[in-house]
């Protein structure tokens, strides 16, 4: 989520008599952009809500996988405009649709973005930063792992919005999960989160507005497509 133009310059080598009148300018073909989020099935598109305006697409390799690439689109109008992509992991043994505490799998769904914070300083968020020490990655994981909460954002799963990220109250029972998050990335697959690069992170902190109302349609690419 992830330029500069290169000018060209022709010399002309035939001389005045042997020069073709200039080619009229043909228009450009223009591309609408999609009214649905690419690659979701009627079952996900309808669970978006539609007064949303950003969706953070998550979409998953495989079912088993823990590679995933996230995509964010932006509604303008009735279309949906692709604004960033960016390579992501997500739980280590892959997706779920019945998520539970420890399978190491991310639940499948669409859900709200409400609430962000982390270790960090709030990089210019919109949406509402706590920022904690309490967001600190225990000292006894690997050092790979020590930076993974410098930023986060919630994914409204079995939590209270409107709460800090780190809110351990979890509406529908402990065994059903908690703490599903996008955090910074290690290089690999999560508990359950979904994680990205720091420059990912810090774009999406500063572009999800709580005003568009911003939700995130997550599952391996097949499950999404159904």
């Amino acid at each position: 989520m992830l330029c500069g133009s290169l000018a060209l310059t022709l010399a002309a080598c035939a001389g005045p008599r042997d020069a073709e009148p200039p080619a009229k300018p043909q228009a450009r073909a223009t591309t609408a952009a999609p009214t649905r989020i690419p690659d979701i099935g009627d079952r996900f598109q309808r669970r978006i809500p539609a007064d949303a305006r950003q969706v953070v697409a998550v979409y998953g390799d495989g079912v088993d996988a823990p590679d995933s690439t996230v995509v964010l689109y932006t509604k303008r109008g009735t279309g949906w405009d692709r604004t960033r992509s960016w390579s992501a992991h997500n739980g280590k043994k892959g997706w779920t649709t019945d998520h539970h505490e420890g399978d190491k799998r991310s639940p499948v769904g669409v859900f709200t973005l409400t609430d962000a914070g982390g270790v960090l300083k709030d990089p210019g968020a919109k949406l509402p930063y706590t920022r904690s020490v309490a967001f600190t990655a225990p000292r006894w994981w690997a050092k790979s792992h020590w930076h993974d909460f410098d930023y986060v954002i919630a994914i409204d799963y079995n939590r209270v919005r409107g709460t800090p990220p780190n809110d351990p109250t979890r509406p529908e029972g402990d065994g059903k999960g908690g703490g599903i998050w996008l955090h910074m990335d290690h290089g690999s697959g999560t508990s359950a989160c979904v994680s990205l690069s720091r420059s990912a992170m810090e774009y999406l902190l500063r572009t999800l507005d709580p005003d568009r109302h911003p939700v995130v349609v997550m599952g391996d690419r097949a499950d999404l497509a159904g």
